[in-house]
């Protein structure tokens, strides 16, 4: 019996990442699943895990909400005798033998990827001498997709003494608050050439406030577009002109939460960390990529 609970449904790479852990703990699979939809609330997860512990579930799994706050409810998960496996973000806690082990993506190096991106863009667009100012939609502050996205940009922004960092702020990982903040920047700042937001749900919402109003975005408009997680939708806003790039956070865990599940089964040891393979997806190849992906 396997307790998992999850963020919530804010974007569709949650989307994605709930069904990849439904469709692997299944009945025909050999699983009991008990799934619990945290709706972005912290509170929401910390019952849901004392719930699971009283119905003495074999292993708990968390795609937490935020870092901290965790070691009180996850002592009594020890205690009970019940592993942890903490998926998508991580969690900050006074002591790592409290989760047996963590899968998801190196957020970190998405933001790397991310400028390293942009850095080879405008090289190839002869912008390498210009000043670029630069805008960031921030996901849920504190979350780890955040924290590592956020701190990935910044360090290696300093290789570029011409990129400003007008402002950042949180759209929360959402479409409607990515707009709202995108409305609020447009209106802030005459000349913005690029928009770095945590998530294809914000960079939708973006390229909405931008489009109202009246400026362009895209390959071919005034402001460049770049996002992280790579859902399908993130490829038709790329097919139809309006997205740059993608940055791929992989939301595909059930099969490895199942394989660390598998092994500890039978005894073995599991890796602490477990990264997810993930690449960089922009415009140009959106078109033959987008049928091979499978969220």
């Amino acid at each position: 019996m396997v307790g998992f609970s999850q963020v919530g449904a804010e974007s569709d790479w949650r989307t994605a990442n709930t069904e990849s852990m439904k469709s692997t703990f299944t009945e025909a699979n050999g699983y009991k699943l008990i799934f619990d939809d945290a709706q972005q609330k912290q509170e929401n997860q910390l019952k849901a895990v004392r719930n699971f512990i009283q119905q003495d579930v074999d292993y708990i799994v968390i795609a937490p909400v935020t870092e901290t706050g965790w070691d009180t409810v996850l002592q009594e998960a020890k205690d009970a005798g019940i592993p942890v496996i903490i998926v998508d973000r991580m969690i900050d806690v006074s002591d790592d033998s409290l989760y047996t082990a963590w899968v998801g993506s190196n957020f970190l190096q998405e933001g790397y990827d991310a400028v390293a991106w942009l850095g080879d863009y405008l090289k190839k667009n002869n912008r390498s001498d210009d000043d670029i100012n630069i805008v960031t939609l921030q996901g849920t502050i504190g979350s780890s997709a955040q924290i590592g996205r956020t701190d990935g940009v910044e360090e290696k922004m300093k290789d570029y003494p011409k990129w400003k960092m007008l402002e950042r702020q949180t759209g929360e990982f959402t479409q409607a608050k990515g707009q709202e903040v995108m409305e609020s920047f447009l209106k802030t700042y005459q000349d913005i050439d690029v928009v770095i937001a945590e998530n294809d749900n914000m960079a939708f919402g973006a390229i909405d406030a931008i489009k109202a109003a009246g400026k362009t975005c895209g390959p071919k408009g005034d402001i460049i577009i770049i996002s992280f997680d790579a859902v399908a939708a993130a490829f038709d806003s790329m097919i139809a002109g309006d997205m740059n790039v993608s940055v791929e956070c992989n939301p595909l865990h059930g099969p490895r939460v199942a394989e660390i599940i598998q092994k500890l089964e039978k005894g073995e040891s599991v890796d602490k960390i477990a990264y997810v393979q993930e690449g960089v997806y922009p415009a140009d190849t959106a078109a033959q990529e987008k049928p091979k992906r499978a969220y």
